[in-house]
């Protein structure tokens, strides 16, 4: 099936404590969307690629581009004011892709595996999100009252999230609302029922300070 990904890249450096967007921080002198751009391609250098940013972003983005040789062939887009209206505007050039996926430009160290599971899953159907299951105690509730719940019913959610391209097309027709954390529940929102597939530990997203750090050390794991 004709597949395409696309990447949306938003963030900003407040919680990595950066003046620098996260997406544009680097990983051994690379900036880690570079990073992400380039694990999806070598999986999959058939898979269209579409990146969308901020537009204060664009122009800092082609001045990286121009510094790093050999980047990887994508189209670029111009995002919208939070990311569900991002990824709107990223699907606008979709047209002719039976399956699309949505990936978080911070999560340079998705597997092959992760990626090849959830593209095949979705072909088959329809929807397929990666997850890992909760390995630590899960608490429900506030500082002051809280209640354990059982880890077994919890699992963590991370990209890319595939979707047949009628059914992410028609999701997001919708109006955004507050509980539309991610693409999935915008799916399920129009009665879709999500498929889930394992995905990997590596694949975090890069938020905090720490999270550099130990992307830095993964990758270092994957390339030995």
């Amino acid at each position: 099936m004709k597949s395409c990904c696309i990447v949306v890249a938003g963030g900003n450096g407040s919680r990595m404590n950066s003046t620098i967007p996260k997406q544009f921080m680097q990983i051994e002198g690379v900036p880690i969307l570079m990073h992400t751009l380039q694990r999806i391609h070598k999986f999959d250098p058939t898979l269209e690629l579409i990146l969308v940013l901020p537009a204060s972003e664009i122009e800092l983005w082609n001045t990286l581009c121009k510094k790093h040789v050999g980047l990887i062939p994508h189209r670029l887009v111009e995002g919208g004011e939070n990311r569900f209206e991002s990824v709107k505007n990223g699907l606008k050039h979709t047209d002719g892709f039976e399956l699309i996926g949505i990936h978080d430009g911070v999560r340079p160290l998705v597997s092959d595996e992760t990626l090849r599971n959830c593209f095949e899953v979705a072909a088959i159907h329809g929807t397929a999100i990666p997850v890992l299951p909760a390995h630590e105690s899960v608490r429900k509730g506030s500082l002051s009252h809280s209640t354990p719940v059982n880890r077994s019913d919890y699992f963590l959610v991370q990209t890319p999230q595939v979707f047949k391209s009628e059914i992410i097309h028609k999701g997001y027709l919708q109006q955004w609302r507050a509980e539309f954390t991610d693409d999935a529940s915008v799916v399920e929102q129009i009665g879709v029922e999500v498929q889930m597939v394992y995905g990997n530990r590596e694949n975090i997203k890069i938020t905090y300070p720490e999270d550099l750090l130990i992307a830095e050390t993964f990758l270092k794991v994957v390339r030995s």
